[in-house]
């Protein structure tokens, strides 16, 4: 191949050279305008490159593009350059693209990153690196973000130190946030937020610390050390008061809210969510700030989650529609899967669970078409949960199974209570009570680690469960477990998760012959299901 090429006529030759450094695709005008021939000239030697089958047109419209005939010839063609040429050609290039496509750059951004970085023009190349890692953001293609984002920093050594320089070294490393949360890449997420609060505090660019702290806070979350996840919050909220900043205070409060809530201090992070919907009004409901999806959308799926654990079904559900229609306008991936989860949550809590179910499955097909790993366990735990609970226990246990396989394998500690006893309750509901038993006692031993006191609660109720529904009910262990919860429920304001109790409590005492009790417990798990509008277990309350 090499031979063939160097036979050629040397006008040919070097437009075969330039063309391969262009890419294996070739669009005419922009090989037109770094031949530097006449376009006569140009069309004739195309022609003979096609008729030597080197080259072939692939389209005519809208524009006139060439491809090369096989891999090998581009590579062989491109491999015969001297390096000097080649950089010459790629800075060319990058100029060509950017006169050429002036009105439309965003199209290009990608080619132009390739040519930039190839033809050593750092300081363009780095712009845009960032649009390109923006663009693969916005359709949730995380690997492909992180790749672009990574190749910014690479460049950023070719630049001098400067402070505007270390600057976009922060603001890199922030980049690399959302797509490695979503690739669930944690220690080098760690890495690089704990670099940039380096680099920042260095700097006194309290914006950027701010930034840094609101995403450690959130790193925390996930790893469920929920102290310094406050600590990191109460810092950029400090920032953002301070300096008066609305990205910052939309990250802190956004945070903070979600890290009271795994706590099970579902008002105070309602106050947290509430500030957030305050804050986004008209243009800023449609933005991100940074984060992997819209502020708006979350703070009204985690109140609408916070409402259900308190059940205040009616208040929550408007909050959810709410989430579900920004998501749906902005139609972006991961504000949809979390919208539907958040909601999907709450119809699960109050047991609609046909709604629930559907608003899940749709957050599934979003998953799996995406490659947003960290939001797979919650949305297949929650669905396996509907599933299991409709009787689809075939369904569920899979869903439950891997939902619990990703918190291992992603290394997330925040939630695994959950996930774990959904996959104990499922084995309950199937008759395997050993299991069952084993994956009850491994959640509590999380939600008592984590002091996740909400999820703890919640699993205290599942062992209740478990030792009353034995061949021979363990009376105690069962009463004290429901007792454990109930207290625990009252505490923290948790109306669905007590009503529950007195369920569990009713049917325990009825095994054990404890008549006024049993129906005692029954008829107040039977008038709370009423109030808050709890449908499907008020229907097993009256039943029993």
């Amino acid at each position: 191949m090499a031979a063939r090429i160097d036979r050629l006529p040397l006008v040919e030759k070097q437009l075969l050279h330039a063309a391969s450094v262009i890419g294996k695709d070739v669009p005419f005008a922009l090989l037109q305008a770094i031949a530097e021939l006449p376009e006569a000239e140009l069309r004739r030697a195309l022609a003979h490159l096609q008729g030597a089958e080197f080259l072939y047109e692939t389209s005519l419209f809208p524009d006139l593009e060439y491809t090369f005939k096989h891999a090998l010839t581009h590579e062989v063609s491109y491999g015969s350059l001297l390096q000097r040429r080649r950089r010459t050609l790629h800075a060319r290039i990058m100029d060509a693209i950017e006169a050429l496509y002036a009105g439309r750059l965003n199209e290009h951004v990608e080619r132009l990153s390739h040519h930039g970085v190839r033809g050593e023009v750092w300081d363009r190349a780095l712009k845009y690196l960032r649009q390109a890692g923006g663009k693969a953001v916005d359709r949730s293609a995380n690997q492909e973000a992180a790749v672009w984002f990574e190749q910014g920093l690479d460049v950023l050594k070719h630049l001098p130190e400067r402070r505007e320089n270390t600057e976009q070294a922060i603001d890199l490393r922030l980049d690399m946030r959302n797509p490695l949360l979503s690739l669930g890449e944690f220690a080098r997420l760690f890495d690089y937020l704990r670099e940039a609060e380096r680099l920042a505090a260095a700097l006194g660019d309290q914006r950027r610390l701010g930034r840094v702290f609101g995403y450690l806070a959130s790193f925390f979350n996930v790893m469920a050390d929920y102290d310094r996840a406050i600590d990191s919050g109460e810092r950029a909220l400090a920032i953002a008061e301070a300096i008066q900043d609305v990205n910052v205070q939309v990250l802190a409060d956004f945070y903070l809210g979600v890290t009271y809530f795994f706590r099970g201090e579902y008002p105070r992070s309602m106050n947290y969510y509430r500030r957030t919907i305050e804050s986004l009004r008209g243009d800023l409901i449609q933005q991100r700030f940074g984060l992997q999806g819209l502020p708006a959308v979350f703070a009204r799926g985690y109140l609408a989650q916070s409402l259900a654990e308190l059940g205040q079904f009616a208040d929550g559900i408007p909050f959810g529609n709410e989430a579900l229609r920004i998501a749906e306008v902005a139609n972006h991936p991961y504000s949809q899967i979390l919208a539907d989860y958040t909601v999907g949550y709450l119809y699960l809590r109050k047991g609609d669970l046909e709604t629930a179910a559907r608003l899940l499955e749709h957050g599934l097909i979003l998953c799996r078409a995406t490659d947003i790993q960290l939001l797979f366990p919650y949305v297949a735990s929650f669905l396996g949960h509907a599933y299991a609970l409709l009787g689809r226990l075939h369904e569920a246990a899979p869903l439950l199974e891997r939902a619990v396989e990703a918190e291992l394998s992603t290394k997330m500690k925040f939630m695994g209570s959950v996930w774990v006893g959904f996959l104990g309750e499922a084995h309950l509901l199937a008759g395997r009570l050993h299991d069952a038993a084993e994956l009850g006692r491994r959640a509590l031993d999380l939600s008592r680690a984590h002091k996740e006191r909400g999820y703890e609660a919640w699993t205290l109720r599942l062992l209740g469960n478990i030792a009353s529904q034995r061949e021979r009910p363990e009376f105690d262990h069962a009463e004290g477990h429901y007792r454990e919860a109930m207290r625990l429920g009252v505490a923290l304001g948790m109306r669905p998760l007590q009503a529950h109790c007195h369920l569990g409590l009713g049917k325990l005492y009825r095994r054990t012959g404890k008549r006024d009790q049993a129906q005692e417990h029954l008829t107040t798990a039977t008038a709370m299901y009423r109030e808050m509008g709890m449908r499907f277990w008020l229907a097993q309350s009256e039943r029993d």
